[in-house]
């Protein structure tokens, strides 16, 4: 009997074989970080109890301010609404979190979903990546500060975005990735398109 494998949506590109490191060669260099945990997390911000047992549990204090993410050690705490969180972690961490959310918020209401298998994250830099987004969506990028995200139209689809070092993330559902990476190579055409070698981070999945 066969064993179901775990890939990346974009898998069929073959990034692997194409990735290099970034140089001036491309005004765009873009990099996916495939299967990540992903945990969408509902309860009611008012709630204090709420609030500091999600906190506790996830390595820092759970973002109430519309639109706003933080970092941990843990994982990326991204705001979606009022009342829902995206929290994206290393796979390998996937579990332990799951668990821990649970227990912390017993008796306490609240919803916590796994949909690690309907996201993935592609990182875009290079001194191009802000024209080639701006062509990509009516988002204000010059609005999106450091330490904020939005949910965005990205040509038919939508990402939630947010800024990480000097480019940009991109959280995309798994059924729209072949879309947004054809749509990122053409748009990328004036400026030159690179496949960059990824970079380790906090909430990369731990290399084998």
């Amino acid at each position: 009997m066969s064993k179901p494998i775990m890939q990346s949506p974009l898998h069929a590109f073959g990034l692997a074989a194409q990735a290099k490191l970034v140089d001036a060669s491309c005004g765009v260099w873009a990099s996916e970080t495939p299967l990540l945990g992903y945990i969408s997390l509902r309860g009611n911000s008012a709630d204090t109890a709420f609030v500091e047992a999600t906190s506790r549990v996830l390595g820092a204090p759970l973002p109430t301010q519309p639109c706003t993410f933080v970092q941990s050690a843990k994982a990326k705490l991204l705001w979606i609404g009022p009342d829902e969180w995206m929290i994206v972690c290393a796979r390998s961490a996937l579990q332990a979190l799951l668990r821990g959310l649970n227990e912390a918020l017993t008796g306490i209401r609240h919803q916590i979903a796994d949909n690690s298998g309907g996201y993935t994250q592609v990182y875009l830099q290079g001194k191009n990546a802000r024209d080639l987004l701006s062509h990509t969506s009516v988002y204000d990028l010059a609005a999106l500060q450091p330490g904020r995200v939005a949910g965005t139209t990205f040509g038919k689809s939508s990402v939630y975005m947010h800024r990480q070092g000097d480019g940009y993330c991109l959280l995309l559902r798994r059924s729209f990735a072949d879309y947004i990476w054809r749509y990122l190579i053409r748009a990328a055409e004036p400026y030159g398109f690179g496949i960059a070698r990824p970079e380790r981070g906090e909430a990369q999945e731990d290399a084998a």
